[in-house]
């Protein structure tokens, strides 16, 4: 599939020169905005276009995601997100991702199975694990745990063997929830927890959390069900900075396990795969209801560096779909825990309040997004703040692996080269000590 040329056609006029204007080709994809094919721009006028942050910049064609930040709209191969969180499994969802089209039964089981013969790691990595501190931040374990995966499977680095890709692909799904459980482990000092096979993909991980050897623990169905929706509503999210990374180290046909491993250090940045962990720092800070006002004043002032954390988003200029389908398990998740009197969760039901009926924030679009009831739910599980951006990691290997094979089978893919606008010195003659 590939973008549709229209008849239209943009003109470029240079300094009132008409007869020496440059034409480009106008694209037009299955929804959103059309685009304006600048490929030839630099030969044709000798110039670049010049786009901090990508604002207006479309990198590549994919069949993956659709978002429509405006109306609030977030597809998977054309499946709205609410419908997938309601009615999949995250292995579902992964299947989508990867192969264009939710499974069948028979094609259901047969990627569960070979998924859950993966989940395993290779027992050397955990001589990496120890030579870490303790106190490490999680992230950190896993940029190199990740990374570190090609050192051990040899068998999946071929990038232009369809099956090598795919056995990399599988893996790296399989051993996420496996090495971020590790990383939990390790930091609190207890033993690792095995993967056991006869768990579905979300009851596992939170087992390899929460299990100890010592007493039996049984998977809270709603707590799995919970984390199933988490991960799904993460799974992908269109061309954000961290799967642009992850093209980008792959367009130099780096490995699979480099690529993903370079993406989960794009994710660990507060302004990206931080934000969750962010709102329960915020919501410590108020620390009471009867402070909300004081803090929605601080948040006011533009002469404040306090920020409401939870709330806007880079993309979406309405509601969050993703909020509104997790707000309902956030509820369950406290009530199942005995945890609905959460006095985080009352600070953050009235600054959702005041966030939807405030005309200062409804005008500037600052409705809670995801990360607004992901770190509350997290919290309640007792998973630490420092391992929310892993859990991240985690979900996000689902798209990042699509997204890296998509591109690799791209015909048209190049190895990333972006220009720059130099503003530095012209050229300088170097002169001896005693002249400079």
């Amino acid at each position: 599939m590939a973008a549709n040329t229209t008849n239209k056609t943009a003109k470029l006029i240079i300094n009132g020169d008409e007869a020496n204007a440059a034409e480009f080709p106008i694209l037009s994809g299955t929804e959103g905005p059309d685009v304006i094919d600048v490929r030839s721009l630099y030969k044709q006028t000798g110039m670049f276009t010049h786009d901090p942050g990508f604002m207006s910049t479309s990198s590549c064609e994919s069949t993956i995601t659709f978002i429509d930040g405006e109306k609030g709209i977030l597809r998977h191969r054309g499946y709205d997100i609410a419908d997938l969180a309601e009615k999949c499994t995250f292995l579902e969802v992964c299947h989508l991702l990867l192969y264009g089209e939710l499974p069948n039964t028979k094609e259901k089981e047969e990627f569960e199975r070979n998924i859950t013969m993966h989940t395993m790691v290779h027992e050397q990595l955990q001589i990496l694990y120890k030579g870490f501190p303790r106190r490490s931040h999680p992230m950190a374990i896993l940029v190199g745990a990740v990374a570190s995966l090609s050192a051990f499977y040899h068998d999946s680095l071929d990038i232009y063997d369809p099956e090598e890709r795919d056995l990399a692909s599988r893996r790296m799904i399989a051993k996420m929830p496996t090495l971020t459980a590790m990383a939990f482990k390790y930091s609190i000092g207890h033993p690792f927890v095995y993967p056991d096979n006869n768990l579905d993909f979300a009851a596992n991980f939170l087992n390899m959390m929460f299990a100890v050897p010592c007493e039996q623990y049984k998977v809270s169905p709603v707590l799995s069900k919970a984390m199933n929706k988490l991960m799904i509503l993460h799974a992908d999210h269109e061309q954000n900075a961290s799967t642009s990374t992850v093209r980008l180290a792959s367009s130099s046909q780096a490995n699979p396990f480099a690529c993903i491993g370079a993406g989960i250090s794009s994710l660990w940045g507060p302004a990206h795969g931080g934000a969750n962990q962010a709102v329960i720092e915020m919501l410590d800070m108020i620390g009471d209801v009867k402070n909300i006002p004081e803090f929605i004043k601080r948040a006011k002032d533009k002469d404040d560096p306090f920020r409401l954390m939870g709330f806007g988003h880079r993309v979406y200029k309405n509601y969050d779909p993703r909020a509104a389908v997790i707000k309902d398990s956030c509820y369950e998740v406290l009530e199942e825990l005995g945890a609905v009197d959460n006095p985080k969760l009352a600070i953050a039901m009235e600054l959702e309040k005041i966030a939807l009926n405030d005309e200062y924030f409804v005008q500037r679009k600052l409705f809670p997004n995801v990360d607004f009831y992901s770190g509350i739910i997290y919290e309640a599980m007792g998973i630490p703040t420092t391992l929310f951006t892993g859990l991240f990691a985690m979900s996000r290997t689902a798209g990042w692996v699509a997204q890296w094979q998509e591109m690799i089978a791209d015909p048209d893919q190049k190895i990333g080269r972006p220009r720059q606008l130099y503003i530095g010195e012209g050229a300088r003659k170097v002169l001896p000590p005693n002249k400079r």
